[in-house]
């Protein structure tokens, strides 16, 4: 890749793959080249959008149809911020703590968005970010939290519905809070019901997992009554991996069999597990929660992961080569501390996570995530910015999507009728690859060129994930009425077709 420093490719290229990670961690810590990439490149630029305790949003309860067009108005206001900066992936948070954002027919409505546990809002929040999202090209994944579930006194006020109640055999107490036992066999089972119920009702471009792993030892966990029953003499360290694979294969099936076109993730911790000549420090997704994401990679079970690398120096840089050079082939994209700017947490400069980003980049990573969203966009310490205006200056569309047999058909019959300072362009509908009940109407770019011929590399998007067969331009500059323009489609495996000119009409 030409951006790639040359120092970096004698240490990444050259080196062993555990060793290069180690020796450069000093270089990396010294870096401050901003890398662009190639026009047509694609990449993850995601925030994690939390809503536990209304941490990013609600962050005040609705009891009047006043009040939850506040809470609508503050979404948008959020999402508003999200385009403006480049991003082009949310992470709503979806399944809280077995209490949700939507109306399920599993389990009940979270507190936060009325101030009552159970109670329903005036409005579906899940339907609305979706919409929302989608009307500003941003892809929307319902984020689950998967075994962790409600507090002994939230269970308490949620009564009949709360899912200790509902399904006890499935849930343990540890201190004040309850937790799924990974080793019964029907939690998983459970969860791939949950997980199918939204992806049936909703245009969800993806699911993403918190959580999907053992608690830490903190917690107080037992499951010595799950493993004499379940564990068949295998070793327990071994049982208990095999029981959270055994759950993500079991959503990754039920999901694929609905929408193949659906994207799943996880967010592990972020590191893997002890590297031959660099420690974890005991904290690390296979050996500490049974956590074995390189092998969901590998097997094609997860489509990508968001490790959670909330550390710098040789706590980041290692692992982030390591998760990479077995990837699968499929994205990595590190989660980044962005709540670490702040200095009542650890009072990062900016650099830091600049060097991170940049040394992301230059790695192979897919893209990368900011945790959380309150702290991207209040700019804390001129990161919003920083990727509003350099690193994320220039548009990116996401990869795409394992499991298209052929790209999508361009559109056909692309007209534009000028009207006064605008134009109006019209296209005939693309009918989607498969004709399923859940198949997804085809999306489409809309593109303006200098030239006759389209080239990606000269080429402006002037709008993404077009729903529908009309849109209007008005750009702010009338001498842009008179470029070429082109437009392809998008299926919903995220491939795009060759692209389509536009024949004006005055």
């Amino acid at each position: 890749m030409k951006y790639v420093l040359p120092f970096l490719l004698l240490l990444v290229a050259a080196a062993t793959p555990t060793l290069r990670a180690q020796d450069c961690a000093s270089e990396f810590e010294n870096l401050f080249y901003d890398t662009q990439l190639p026009a047509g490149s694609r990449e993850i630029r995601a925030v994690w959008l939390t809503t536990i305790m209304g941490l990013d949003w609600p962050q005040r309860p609705a009891r009047t149809e006043s009040e939850s067009a506040q809470q609508r108005k503050a979404l948008t206001d959020i999402l508003d911020k999200y385009v403006e900066a480049g991003i082009n992936t949310v992470l709503f948070q979806t399944r809280v703590r077995s209490t949700t954002m939507f109306p399920s027919d599993m389990e009940p409505w979270d507190g936060i968005l009325t101030g009552e546990p159970g109670r329903a809002p005036s409005y579906d929040p899940l339907q609305f970010a979706i919409d929302e999202c989608h009307k500003r090209g941003l892809e929307i994944h319902a984020w689950i939290v998967a075994f962790p579930i409600c507090k002994a006194d939230v269970c308490k006020k949620l009564g009949s519905r709360a899912l200790p109640r509902q399904r006890p055999e499935l849930c343990q107490l540890c201190g004040d809070k309850w937790v799924m036992d990974p080793g019964v066999p029907e939690t998983g089972e459970y969860l791939a019901r949950f997980c199918a119920e939204v992806t049936r009702k909703y245009d969800i471009d993806g699911l993403h997992f918190d959580y999907i792993r053992y608690p830490e030892k903190s917690w107080g966990f037992r499951d010595d009554k799950t493993y004499a029953k379940y564990g068949n003499g295998q070793p327990k360290a071994q049982w208990r991996r095999d029981n959270v694979t055994r759950c993500v294969r079991l959503i990754h099936d039920t999901v694929k069999a609905i929408k193949p076109w659906v994207r799943l993730s996880c967010s592990p911790v972020g590191k893997y597990a002890d590297l031959p000549r660099q420690s974890s420090s005991g904290w690390n997704a296979r050996d500490a929660v049974s956590q074995d994401a390189k092998l969901w990679l590998r097997e094609g079970l997860m489509d990508m992961v968001f490790p959670m690398m909330y550390f710098d120096g040789r706590h980041f840089y290692p692992f982030v080569v390591d998760w990479n050079e077995e990837s699968g082939g499929r994205p990595i994209v590190p989660g980044l501390g962005a709540y670490l700017l702040s200095n009542k947490e650890r009072g990062w400069s900016l650099n830091v996570i600049r060097r991170q980003m940049n040394v992301s980049r230059q790695v192979g990573s897919g893209g990368q995530c900011m945790f959380r969203s309150e702290s991207f966009t209040d700019n804390t310490k001129g990161l919003y910015d920083f990727l509003a205006r350099q690193f994320y200056r220039h548009p990116a569309l996401t990869p795409a999507v394992e499991g298209a047999t052929a790209l999508p058909t361009p559109p056909t019959n692309c007209t534009a009728q000028r009207e006064k300072h605008s134009l109006r362009f019209h296209w005939t509908a693309v009918a989607p690859a498969r004709s399923t009940e859940y198949a997804r109407a085809a999306r489409y770019h809309l593109y303006a060129c200098p030239s006759d011929t389209f080239r990606i590399a000269e080429a402006r998007r002037i709008a993404t994930n077009i729903e529908g067969t009309e849109f209007i331009y008005t750009p702010a500059l009338p001498a842009n009425l008179h470029q070429k323009f082109f437009i392809t489609t998008f299926d919903a495996f995220n491939n795009e077709s060759e692209a389509a000119r536009v024949e004006i009409i005055y």
